[in-house]
């Protein structure tokens, strides 16, 4: 009697197991897909390894994607797109070729825009032209380092021919406490 009990209780512990593989490569599937489409063909092997952590909503929908105890990205629940952590952006910085994704800023908006300050339109140097308002997007300075991850706030056109106003708001700085 011993015997099957403790026999049925491993296959539970076993079937358990199993049940989170396969709802977690379910789920890395899922977000490597959301990625590509997001930020470009291959953005998704390029942030998420096997090793990735979930953390998920009550609704078994994914939120957050950790890599280790650094965060990656966060789901945004209103649209079911990525913001991106540091950590995130430095991994699409190395992937994706110049320009695509950026917004580089003169120097002199660098020790701002690094420690979590909106950057405007005037110290914009460069915009990636694909982009649209409302995007994720990396902010680099002038020799493509990366500085910041925030939301493109004006077409990359007004911020080249306007100007004016605030072109990325900030979400991560490198140097944001």
């Amino acid at each position: 009697m011993c015997t099957l009990v403790f026999g049925c209780f491993m296959n539970t512990i076993q079937n358990n197991e199993n049940n989170k593989n396969n709802e977690n490569d379910s789920n890395l599937k899922k977000v490597k897909i959301m990625a590509d489409y997001q930020f470009g063909k291959g953005a998704g092997d390029a942030l998420f390894d096997e090793n990735v952590r979930f953390v998920l909503s009550k609704t078994k929908r994914v939120r957050q994607v950790y890599d280790g105890n650094e965060r990656l990205v966060t789901v945004r629940a209103r649209d079911g797109f990525f913001t991106l952590s540091i950590e995130g952006a430095e991994k699409l910085h190395k992937h994706l070729e110049k320009p695509n994704l950026r917004v580089s800023v003169a120097d002199e908006a660098v020790p701002f825009v690094s420690g979590g300050k909106t950057a405007f339109a005037k110290h914009v140097l460069s915009v990636d032209p694909k982009l649209r308002a409302g995007e994720e997007i990396i902010v680099t300075d002038k020799n493509d380092n990366l500085i910041a991850t925030g939301q493109l706030l004006l077409a990359p056109e007004e911020i080249i021919n306007i100007k004016h106003g605030p072109a990325v708001r900030v979400r991560n700085g490198i140097n944001k406490n």
